[in-house]
């Protein structure tokens, strides 16, 4: 097994590590949560690099990686569904999009087309590991340093932001895709 893929493994052991953390209710347990996210969220990253410079891209990271990608982000949005930080219509828009374009990659692939991560991909992807980072670091302290603000509410708006972002992300590979939609057998 290759470095990068050691990495990207290591992502996927972060994701229960992380489901704990934002589930067992313990002082600052989000903020806990928060630093295995971002370290996972890291690992993204660095697993990328390493297998474009060292020349380690392979099949199994090929699947691996954006499946460890998609589980790690789904994870926090069924969390946040189930805690009442994000309405179930954002979760389903988000993990909608992601299906439909993992069903569209896999039809380019019968096609002979590689679809590679268009720029709306990565916007999204950046902005969903943001969100999400930002979202648990406010449920931890915004009630600590403004009790009176009205922390669900904040938390609820950048959801459907993260909602939207991913929304115009799967409407720009879907637009960007319509020839091969269009003409596969």
């Amino acid at each position: 097994m290759t470095t990068a893929n050691k990495i990207t493994m290591i992502r996927v052991f972060l994701i229960p590590v992380f489901l704990v953390f934002c589930l067992v209710n313990f002082k600052f347990h989000y903020i806990a949560a928060v630093v295995v996210f971002a370290i996972a969220s890291i690992t993204d990253f660095i697993d990328g690099q390493i297998a474009r410079r060292c020349n380690q891209v392979t099949t199994f990271g090929k699947f691996v990686d954006p499946l460890a990608d998609k589980l790690l982000v789904i994870s926090a949005l069924l969390v946040f569904t189930q805690i009442g930080f994000m309405h179930s219509v954002c979760t389903f828009i988000i993990v909608g999009r992601e299906l439909i374009i993992t069903s569209l990659r896999i039809l380019a692939m019968g096609e002979g087309v590689v679809m590679a991560a268009g720029m709306s991909g990565k916007i999204k992807t950046f902005t969903q590991m943001v969100l999400i980072i930002v979202i648990f670091l406010s449920a931890d302290l915004l009630p600590l340093w403004a009790p009176e603000f009205n922390t669900v509410l904040f938390i609820n708006i950048l959801s459907y932001i993260m909602a939207a972002v991913t929304l115009w992300s799967g409407c720009d590979y879907l637009w960007r895709s319509r020839d091969i939609i269009l003409k596969s057998k």
